[in-house]
């Protein structure tokens, strides 16, 4: 049964495999692992909570579940944008926890192929380094491949679990 299990969760992690969800920031495209996604909302209404960083906008209840959510154009240093129709959020998870991310809209799921990723180039800022993971290309469009797990350090994690 054991092994029956941990054949289903290695196939499950086979399917998902180079598959990355996108989406838009500033006009730029962003892609994460769909493995770390858990569901996309639309913009729900923001408790804000004090002391915490401009990109932290606060937390939401999501059906009973509170959920910190973070405004990913402010994260990334774009100027602040006001949110429209096709603003979302999107729920992953990081490190066990539930966090939303608000993003300008969510454009497709793509399949990129390891041969179309590429490492991300040294001239990235220190800042962008951490949560850039790499670089997809889809013809002539690149997709700039977020790391979820760096998105916040254990510290902002903490602060935005408590």
């Amino acid at each position: 049964m054991i092994d029956l299990l941990k054949s289903l969760s290695e196939n499950r992690e086979d399917a998902m495999a180079g598959r990355f969800l996108t989406f838009l920031v500033d006009k730029e495209t962003f892609g994460i692992e769909i493995r770390h996604v858990m569901e996309i909302i639309g913009l729900q209404p923001i408790t804000e909570m004090p002391e915490m960083p401009d990109y932290v906008k606060g937390i939401i209840n999501l059906r009973g579940r509170i959920i910190p959510v973070l405004d990913v154009g402010l994260r990334f240093k774009k100027l602040r944008r006001e949110y429209d129709d096709r603003t979302c959020i999107i729920v992953i998870s990081l490190s066990g926890t539930s966090v939303g991310l608000i993003v300008d809209n969510v454009s497709e799921v793509l399949t990129i192929p390891d041969e179309d990723i590429s490492a991300k180039p040294e001239i990235l800022s220190k800042d962008s380094r951490g949560y850039i993971k790499s670089i997809g290309k889809i013809g002539e469009q690149v997709i700039l491949l977020i790391d979820c797990d760096k998105l916040l350090n254990e510290h902002e994690l903490e602060a935005i679990s408590a």
